[in-house]
């Protein structure tokens, strides 16, 4: 037997309502901010995650799933959707078009992670990218969109917010972080002693224990903001307020990737223990320039809807099924079968759903079937019936009997 690849996951028919349900809040409420989808390949050349996200990230160094193609070419399943799509806004001429643009997707990524409960090799993100403001009133109204969808799936969260400036700003606070390291740079990993030189405030993501017990009293980025960068997160710490949206100020969150400036965000959970952060974002006003667009501010935020899923079962939230099969024709004969079958048609073009046997099975076994499908009703059509021309509806959960005439049932399921 061949068996599915480490890190992976089927999602049964049993389990693909709680993705509909998921996925159909998420898409409803970006139409609620005027955001359309996007949808870009599954795979990219990997120039564009090493120029995008950064030759010094966990994701980039360890977790890309990279190969060399027929033809070549080094190619890269996706990582995360944020470059992708600021490829496609390049590509597409988008930035000729009306601004802001605002754009969301729902993707599968791939990353050669440690499989564990809520991180999987591959995972399915909801992402939103907002181009063409540099306000923090964009900021907000990206961050008030992550929370809403988190809202409406009555999940209990708390947002954590943090300013990475902007080059100026840390420039200055990458020294103080150094000359802070400095001291303790012989405990670092052998990872974060690499992200030492190249990019110190990768140091400031570790997962390891050690480096995170060394930057809990590292300098705050906050203290080294420029005007700008100090005005524009005011401004969006004063619009969460307004909205009433509580926060907590973070100075370690950087976030994994390098693309990162001013406004960072996470909204975290207790419910999952290590894997507590649900949603991630912020903005990248650099990105596009470096992927060889023009200048252009952007914001945006990575959801993972597995472990969305994981934190709704961990906290009691309860997904409705999805619609119950409405009506299983029973049927004995040939004859039988044939109308059966013809109303059954009818019934779905009408949107009733709807379902007769294709097994042969004895009428008996037919009600099981139709008892384990969760029919609410059943049809039973034998000759008696058809000479009749009246047949039962039988209502499986109290066990009535409605006598409806075989012409009036497409009337009778409709209404």
């Amino acid at each position: 037997m061949i068996n599915i690849p480490k890190g992976t996951k089927d999602v049964l028919p049993e389990e693909s309502y709680k993705w509909h349900y998921v996925e159909k809040i998420v898409r409803d409420t970006a139409e609620n901010y005027n955001v359309k989808e996007i949808r870009t390949p599954t795979f990219e050349h990997t120039e564009l995650f090493l120029r995008g996200v950064g030759d010094t990230t966990d994701i980039v160094n360890k977790e890309m799933y990279t190969f060399e193609d027929k033809g070549k070419r080094s190619i890269t399943l996706k990582p995360e959707g944020t470059a992708g799509v600021a490829r496609a806004f390049i590509e597409n001429g988008l930035q000729s078009g009306v601004m802001p643009v605002k754009m969301y997707y729902i993707t599968p990524v791939f990353r050669y992670e440690r499989p564990q409960a809520g991180r999987l090799r591959e995972h399915h993100q909801f992402g939103v990218e907002f181009y063409g403001s540099s306000s923090a009133d964009t900021d907000a109204e990206v961050i008030l969109l992550a929370f809403d969808i988190l809202n409406r799936l009555d999940l209990k969260v708390k947002l954590n917010i943090n300013s990475m400036g902007c080059a100026d700003c840390r420039k200055q606070y990458n020294a103080a972080l150094k000359a802070y390291l400095k001291d303790n740079y012989d405990c670092l990993c052998e990872t974060c002693k690499v992200r030492y030189e190249k990019n110190p405030l990768r140091i400031l993501d570790c997962k390891e224990e050690k480096c995170r017990e060394i930057c809990k009293n590292a300098p705050k980025i906050t203290d080294y903001l420029c005007d700008d960068c100090k005005a524009h997160f005011e401004r969006l710490k004063k619009l969460l307020t307004v909205a009433g949206l509580e926060y907590t100020v973070n100075p370690l969150i950087v976030r994994g990737l390098d693309y990162y400036t001013k406004t960072v965000f996470e909204f975290v959970t207790d419910a999952l223990g290590s894997q507590g952060t649900v949603c991630g974002g912020g903005r990248y006003d650099n990105l596009v320039s470096e992927l060889g667009g023009p200048k252009m501010p952007g914001i945006g935020f990575g959801m993972g809807i597995e472990r969305v899923l994981m934190l709704m079962e961990a906290t009691g939230v309860e997904i409705p099924k999805e619609k119950q099969l409405e009506v299983y024709f029973a049927s004995m004969g040939e004859k039988a079968y044939e109308i059966a079958f013809k109303v059954t048609e009818a019934l779905r073009r009408s949107g009733v759903k709807a379902e007769c046997d294709h097994m042969g099975r004895g009428v008996k076994s037919q009600f099981k079937y139709a008892d384990k499908q969760g029919a609410k009703n059943v049809v039973t059509i034998g000759d008696n019936e058809i000479e009749s021309g009246v047949v039962n509806v039988k209502n499986m959960a109290n066990g009535t009997l409605t006598e409806v005439k075989l012409d009036n049932l497409l009337e009778y399921f409709k209404g």
